[in-house]
């Protein structure tokens, strides 16, 4: 049964057949911010996968794979890391088109604070549980880089995109970790994790993939912006022609 790598096709197959629609969003034309967008969180993130295989944090069950590997993880692990983001940028850039006015981003000075203080204090409280603590620290931290630093104007956006995908973060990641099959695709060590599921989905998945997803958010606008910045030519050449 290849279901981990059918569960990839099927999450990227209708934003890629949409991201050619060229009358409006012709997401495929922005290739330039996300490729770069999708490939270098998506090495940062693989790498961490490596390592929390090796340590057993995480595992595989073969049934459900190709049985092809790269390092110490299945294709299909990698290629989770292209499709959904893939998937969630493309969501993210057409809500950008479709709703043009930012609805949470009145919200943002209280829901990133929020989000900072629960993270951190979860982590302290459960240092000895690795994929706990590492992965709530990281994404407390990225926020608040985020609100306080960057000060980026996009939060709003991001969040909103967030709780659109939740319904099909469920559905992936329940198939994946066992909620409508007889064993999980991908398996945990919960000594290592709160132990606290919705369906059979381990709560710090929500906040793994939250970093990840920002974390594509934040390259894909930062290159937007780069790219849509007149060149210094075009500037010289604008000021001449005035």
């Amino acid at each position: 049964m290849y279901t981990y790598l059918l569960v990839n096709l099927f999450s990227i197959l209708i934003p890629l057949i949409a991201s050619f629609e060229k009358k409006r969003l012709h997401f495929i034309g922005k290739w330039k911010s996300f490729i770069p967008a999708l490939v270098v969180p998506a090495l940062i993130f693989i790498l961490w996968d490596m390592l929390y295989t090796h340590l057993g944090v995480w595992g595989f069950e073969e049934r459900y794979l190709t049985g092809i590997r790269l390092g110490n993880l299945p294709l299909e692990e990698w290629l989770f890391f292209f499709c959904i983001p893939y998937a969630c940028l493309f969501t993210y850039d057409a809500l950008k088109y479709l709703v043009r006015k930012d609805y949470f981003a009145p919200a943002v000075p209280v829901i990133s604070p929020v989000l900072i203080i629960l993270f951190l204090v979860v982590a302290i409280f459960n240092l000895e549980k690795i994929y706990t603590s590492v992965t709530f620290i990281l994404t407390s931290v990225f926020i608040l880089l985020h609100q306080y630093v960057f000060r980026s104007h996009y939060m709003g956006r991001f969040y909103f995109m967030f709780l659109i995908i939740l319904a099909p973060f469920l559905l992936v990641n329940g198939i994946l970790t066992g909620t409508f099959l007889e064993e999980q695709v991908v398996w945990y060590d919960d000594t290592q994790n709160l132990s606290i599921r919705v369906l059979t989905i381990p709560i710090e998945d929500a906040v793994y993939a939250l970093l990840l997803l920002l974390a594509n958010v934040s390259l894909f606008e930062f290159l937007e912006k780069k790219h849509s910045r007149p060149s210094a030519a075009e500037s010289l050449r604008s000021r001449l022609l005035l």
